[in-house]
């Protein structure tokens, strides 16, 4: 098979994979495609279903290639955000149209065109050597990363460590790029912590304050003060640590009534300064404070979403920058920007980084990926392997 053929092939599966609308937490026959693919170059395949309260079921993939270590574990998602206004993208958001060099749809960027070069990337190797070498490939491929993210990744790698599957090393393919492919790969990320805080006054008259307490001014001035709080400056590899708040809600349509209650949500995307429990004590602190000075009471409730986490700088950064460089002619920037990902969960069992597309057009209208870059990530995932099995690898 000459280069060109294995290129299309890439793209095939990328659009075969888009053509299925699984929108958390369907799953819409996605799986079914890239199973059957794997299963052609070799790999056991593993279908996972994960059920949790208070939460749909979710469909996921574990695969390998091999039973000896290392196992290099390829790990994503083939679940993708609603579309959005229908009207207004000028292609079918599950066709996986092709148009002046771009695949446009739903899951273009992230993730579906890296998962499908996951896996020809690995057939590609496998063929190359005739499927020998010393160790194994895997595939970790969850349906609900852009959801609740309960019955996804996570629960997949508890499953694996009950059956003594353990993996090595991990790249994630979510889309690192911020303008160009090569630009970036990432190293760690910054955690997050969500706090829902509750001030609560007395009921009353507006013509009456005097019998009642309103907890609007107390809320305020609760806002303002965690708004103030400067959590810190930095790290070597993080950016300062931010606090910001997403909704501020009373709920009471009366003009003539003061409400007895008035909420409001933040989220903390932190970096290794701080714990997720360090952080709820600053936060109580900072709120006792103003609730002792104005006298009044509030509840607070805080959901501890993810720890920071950073995979120092070595050889395995330096065999991703590697293949990066000698393909593209680029060093990519090893950076800890942005929201999270499943390599949160991950980075427990394993060594972690992220390489993928480019993130410009990513849960957008008219989501897209450049074929060139598709086809040239898929050579990227094949050097890593080549690489990483060598005598020179990690």
């Amino acid at each position: 098979m000459d280069r060109k053929e294995e290129n299309s092939e890439v793209i095939a599966l990328t659009q075969a994979l888009m053509r299925c609308a699984s929108v958390t937490p369907k799953d819409a026959g996605a799986l079914d495609v890239l199973q059957k693919n794997l299963e052609e170059t070799g790999f056991a395949c593993h279908r996972l279903i994960f059920s949790d309260e208070g939460t749909p079921d979710v469909e996921n993939l574990y695969a390998r290639f091999g039973t000896e270590g290392p196992n290099f574990c390829f790990a994503g998602h083939t679940d993708v955000v609603p579309i959005g206004d229908a009207d207004a993208w000028s292609v079918d958001p599950f066709n996986g149209t092709i148009r002046d060099g771009m695949i446009y749809g739903r899951g273009a960027a992230d993730m579906k065109a890296a998962v499908a070069a996951f896996a020809i990337a690995s057939r590609r190797f496998i063929k190359e050597g005739n499927g020998a070498f010393n160790g194994s490939i895997s595939l970790l491929i969850t349906g609900d990363e852009e959801g609740p993210a309960i019955n996804g990744t996570r629960k997949v790698l508890d499953w694996m460590a009950e059956k003594g599957e353990k993996i090595d090393h991990c790249v994630v393919g979510e889309p690192t790029n911020p303008n160009e492919l090569g630009d970036m790969v990432k190293i760690g990320r910054r955690g997050s912590f969500t706090g829902y805080l509750t001030a609560i006054g007395t009921e009353g008259h507006v013509a009456y304050p005097h019998l009642a307490d309103n907890p609007v001014p107390h809320l305020a001035a609760m806002v303002s003060a965690l708004d103030n709080l400067v959590l810190d400056e930095g790290t070597e590899h993080f950016q300062p640590s931010n606090l910001e708040f997403t909704t501020i809600d009373v709920g009471n349509p009366a003009t003539n009534v003061i409400p007895k209650s008035a909420h409001a949500t933040f989220n903390i995307r932190f970096n290794t300064h701080h714990s997720l429990d360090s952080l709820e004590i600053t936060v109580r602190e900072r709120l006792e404070q103003v609730a002792k000075e104005r006298g009044c009471h509030y509840e607070l409730e805080c959901r501890k979403n993810s720890a920071p986490f950073l995979t120092p700088e070595g050889e395995f950064s330096a065999l991703i920058v590697r293949a990066i460089k000698s393909r593209l002619g680029r060093t990519p920037e090893l950076s800890t920007t942005g929201g999270t990902s499943d390599a949160r969960f991950i980075k427990d069992f394993c060594p972690v980084a992220e390489f993928g597309l480019i993130s410009q057009t990513m849960h957008k209208i008219d989501e897209r990926a450049n074929v060139t870059d598709v086809e040239a990530l898929t050579d990227i995932y094949a050097d890593i392997l080549k690489s990483y099995f060598s005598k020179d690898g990690c």
